[in-house]
Order: C-alpha cells, then sequence, then structure tokens
C-alpha cells in the first residue's frame, strides 16, 4: 500500500517584500494549474476553500494551498466531500490547513502527521497508517514561479498602477507593492533620486522620476 505525500509547506514569506502578494483569478490559473471553473466552484464549496483577500483576490499561501488542492482532487482524485471534511477536521490551522502540516493520499484518503506522534494518520477517521513509498512535493517552487511571473518587464519601468487589493488600491510603482506616497516623501525629505534607489534597490531612476511627477489624487494609502 503506498502513500503518496502532496504538501510540504516551508513559509519564509514576509508582508514586507516589494513583490506583488495579491494575485488575480488568471495568475492563479497560471499558477496552479486550477480551472476558473474548479476556482469559484471550491470557493462556493461548505468549508473548502475561500481566497484570504477577498472575492477572487489571492494570496501567495492561498496559491500553495491551490496547488495542494489540484494535486488531491484533480490528480489523485480525492472526493469533494472528503476533502470538505478535511477542511474542517484541520479548521484549526485556519489559512494553513493545506499548508500547515505534511499531507499524504492513501487511496482516495487524505493522511497526515499530526504534531506530536511519530506515524501518519487519516484526517477524517483519525486511523494512523503505515507510510512507504514517498513521492515528491507539491509546493516546494511555488516561490520561484510566482517570482519569475512577477519579474518586472521592460514596459513596467517608469509606470504608476493602482492595482486592486495591493496595498488597499494605492498608487504603486508597477510590478511591484512600492507606494508612490513613500518615494514622494524622501523626495519632499531632500533626498537625491540615487539616494532613493539605495532605500529601494528593486526601481529604477525611471520609476522614482514616476512617483515624483505623478499626482494621482490616491497616491497616498
Amino acid at each position: 500500500m503506498v502513500i503518496h505525500p502532496v504538501s510540504h509547506y516551508h513559509s519564509s514569506m514576509s508582508a514586507e517584500t516589494s513583490l506583488i502578494a495579491a494575485f488575480s483569478e488568471e495568475q492563479v490559473q497560471r499558477l496552479t494549474g486550477v480551472s476558473q471553473g474548479q476556482l469559484r466552484y471550491w470557493s462556493r464549496a461548505p468549508h473548502l476553500f475561500l481566497p484570504s483577500l477577498g472575492d477572487r483576490i489571492y494570496s501567495f499561501r492561498d496559491i500553495a494551498s491551490l496547488r495542494v488542492l489540484n494535486v488531491l482532487r484533480n490528480q489523485y482524485t480525492v472526493s469533494l466531500q472528503h476533502l470538505r471534511k478535511v477542511s474542517e477536521r484541520l479548521s484549526h490551522l485556519a489559512d494553513s490547513r493545506w499548508t500547515g502540516v505534511r499531507l499524504y493520499v492513501l487511496g482516495k484518503k487524505v493522511v497526515f502527521h499530526e504534531p506530536g506522534t511519530a506515524l501518519p494518520q487519516e484526517v477524517v477517521s483519525r486511523q494512523y497508517v503505515l507510510p512507504t513509498i514517498p513521492l515528491e512535493v507539491v509546493v516546494a517552487d511555488t516561490k520561484r514561479d510566482i517570482a519569475a511571473m512577477n519579474k518586472r518587464t521592460e514596459e513596467k519601468v517608469g509606470k504608476v498602477v493602482q492595482v486592486r487589493g495591493v496595498i488597499h488600491n494605492a498608487a504603486v510603482i508597477a510590478g511591484t507593492r512600492i507606494k508612490v506616497i513613500s518615494i514622494k516623501r524622501f523626495h519632499e525629505a531632500g533626498y537625491s533620486v540615487n539616494q532613493i534607489l539605495k532605500e529601494y534597490p528593486d526601481l529604477k531612476a525611471k520609476d522614482v522620476a514616476a512617483a515624483i511627477e505623478y499626482g494621482g489624487t490616491k497616491a497616498a494609502a
């Protein structure tokens, strides 16, 4: 009997990262392989999954969770009824229920290592099982894939945008979470462009110039 591990989550995330940490439905489809129909159906399924940032706005942790759900549902065809029960059983982990513990598949059932125990346990029935052959982990490359997707292209340099769900809709430098108002404050305090770039090494001189010149009414957060 084979137990297949499907998730092992290591978190070094920081809310302070300058990369965009809020993702649209289209971006989530690209990063997880979950279809739009499934995303919307799962968000309506009781006790299964809800985007943590609001309607159709997803976080890094959401993407990692959806990768796990994608493998459980679409690769190992675990039933939605069983997945809902697993979600309820792990509800004490809140948003980390799909990523905060090591999950496996045994047949059509989800198994996990309960903290403080040596053996994997079937999540819903709480029966202990014996693992045999380990397979690959599915969320190890989530950060790498997001970084690649969010890599700033040349057309984003020197542009100011407002993105729903990012820094409360404040004006930011395109492709980042750096607020225009923050750059303006450094400028007003007498910082030169080069000095500002030392504060924000991810930016280019064109970005700083665009922020200084920006006169939008929503620059402030």
